[in-house]
């Protein structure tokens, strides 16, 4: 089974489109979300117009904050301050990475844990971390939603996560904790890698390291999410050799056209949460 991460997020956007729909007959009020975009790293410059068209279809009033390069961090945190404090605006991201004179911790420690769509102020990871209600992070939150289609009940299983990163490893290893599931988290450092990543029920790769992922790595029959995007020569890869692993394990996503799409997916859910629970 090849699980299709166009198809489902294009489920998830419907969803959220109708519920918007609904709110705005009742109140006359709909989610704002503003993104702020600095530079012009080409592959932010994509996500960032792909977000806004997004949002725009499903209802969501969406702004692009835009600066330069060289911006200083002062006129950054001013920004998400006036944010804050802005009724209109349910939900704050910061597209990373940022320049060197930015800091990415006093960032993501500026923006309100309320309008935190990205999940990522240290607030809502202690939230998660500590089972209680929190924005979680929307690549992960896709991941186990793409896992869901495939197996709704996934106490006891034994779930590899390859990649230790504060933006998908750990808050990952989360969520599947509150699933039930015996989880492991593996990484660079870790010895007998292809070992540990062969007893696993689900493997979510999320290292950037193109096709490390072989075939005699994976047990038969498992979940394989693949959150790598890697360029090799002109083509887009993930971190496991899809090709070769595809027909023997039960299900797998592809790269791209998986876990991509369910991550904008999941940011416009985060934000109208924000705007309900405001």
């Amino acid at each position: 089974m090849i699980i299709d991460g166009k198809i489902e997020s294009a489920r998830l956007r419907e969803e959220i489109k109708k519920e918007i729909t609904l709110i705005r007959k009742k109140t006359n009020r709909s989610p704002g979300l503003s993104v702020i975009l600095i530079g012009d790293f080409a592959p932010s410059q994509i996500y960032v117009k792909n977000k806004e068209k997004n949002s725009k279809e499903v209802g969501i009033n969406s702004e692009v904050i835009r600066y330069p390069k060289e911006v200083r961090e002062e006129e950054v945190l001013k920004k998400i301050e006036e944010l804050n404090n802005n009724k209109e605006v349910s939900g704050i991201l910061v597209q990373l990475p940022l320049p060197d004179q930015i800091d990415k911790e006093k960032i993501i420690n500026a923006i309100r844990p309320s309008k935190d769509v990205d999940g990522f102020n240290p607030i809502n990871v202690g939230n998660l971390a500590s089972g209680y209600k929190a924005i979680v992070p929307c690549t992960p939150l896709g991941c186990l939603l793409l896992i869901k289609k495939v197996e709704k009940n996934l106490t006891g299983k034994n779930a590899v996560i390859l990649g230790r990163s504060n933006l998908n490893g750990k808050p990952m290893a989360q969520l599947l904790l509150k699933e039930n599931c015996t989880v492991t988290i593996v990484h660079s450092k870790t010895v007998n890698l292809k070992e540990e990543c062969q007893k696993a029920d689900i493997l979510i790769a999320a290292v950037g390291v193109a096709n490390l992922v072989k075939s005699d790595w994976v047990k038969k029959d498992s979940i394989i999410i693949d959150v790598g995007i890697n360029k090799v020569g002109d083509k887009l890869v993930g971190d496991v050799d899809f090709d070769k692993v595809k027909d023997k394990v039960k299900a797998i996503t592809p790269v791209p056209g998986g876990v991509g799409p369910m991550t904008i997916a999941c940011l416009l859910g985060n934000t109208l949460e924000c705007f309900k629970d405001r």
